[in-house]
């Protein structure tokens, strides 16, 4: 009997061991894929920063119209994956009003099935609001540089 007890405590001790094994190795991979991830999201967020920095220079050196910028950098903070989950629309509130005033304007293909005359008058309202939040867009456009430098280093 004594020598059954111990076959069997030896069976136990191995399943045991083997599951530990096999457990280690599932925490291993869950590991591995976090870390994969984590540096899928740092690559991401390095070419959306890349992007945010060129947007916003374009921007300041005003070879890019305001709100065309406005709606492209409000698309790029929103893709951001960061830890903070920071407030853009409070951070820079001119850009995100910029994108509310003119995001209902139709662009490229769309905006071909207008008539003239609509176009225009399109043009004329997004000029107006440009010319109207171009101080405040600016001064969002220079802190929203200042931030992304500090992220990246």
């Amino acid at each position: 009997m004594t020598t059954t007890l111990w076959i069997l405590t030896g069976l136990a001790a191995l399943i045991v061991l083997a599951l530990a094994v096999y457990a280690t190795l599932l925490w291993r991979k869950v590991f591995q894929r976090q870390r994969a991830r984590q540096n899928a999201i740092g690559a991401r967020n390095a070419r959306l920063f890349e992007s945010i920095r060129d947007i916003s220079l374009a921007m300041q050196q005003r070879q890019c119209p305001l709100s065309e910028g406005c709606i492209r950098l409000t698309v790029l903070l929103d893709h951001l994956v960061l830890p903070d989950h920071p407030d853009f629309p409070r951070l820079y509130p001119a850009i995100h009003d910029m994108h509310e005033r003119i995001k209902h304007m139709p662009t490229h293909d769309a905006r071909k099935a207008f008539p003239p005359q609509v176009i225009e008058q399109m043009d004329e309202e997004r000029e107006g609001h440009e010319v109207e939040l171009e101080g405040r867009i600016q001064a969002d456009v220079t802190r929203l540089l200042d931030w992304a430098r500090e992220q990246r280093t």
